[in-house]
């Protein structure tokens, strides 16, 4: 275990903000992939973990704790903004469309659909 994923969940958590603020991805991630285990219900820890995935250009892993996040809560809109966007920037552009669209109404963003 590296000395940045020990302590508390809250302590991770900060630590895990701080790395993710500074543009540490991935050692945000290792942190975030640890507490996401501990509460895999939390939508917070996830989210921000597959943001940290999706920067690190860890697309696959984004794409699946986006998709478990939009599974639990269909109307999550910025999870679905960024599983379209981690679909587009895998060049699955025809996949990432709903999900974007769905996106811009959920965020009352009707002028783009």
């Amino acid at each position: 275990m590296k000395y940045y994923e020990q302590g508390t969940s809250a302590e991770r958590w900060e630590r895990a903000r701080t790395f993710f603020d500074a543009k540490r991805y991935s050692m945000a991630a290792d942190i975030l992939g640890g507490l996401v285990e501990e509460v895999p219900d939390q939508v917070g820890p996830r989210l921000l973990l597959a943001r940290a995935y999706y920067h690190s250009a860890q697309l696959k892993r984004a794409e699946d704790q986006l998709r478990v996040l939009v599974e639990r809560d269909p109307a999550e809109h910025y999870a679905r903004l960024m599983l379209g966007r981690t679909l587009q920037r895998q060049g699955r552009d025809a996949e990432a469309e709903p999900h974007l669209r769905l996106a811009s109404a959920l965020a009352g963003d009707f002028a783009a659909l």
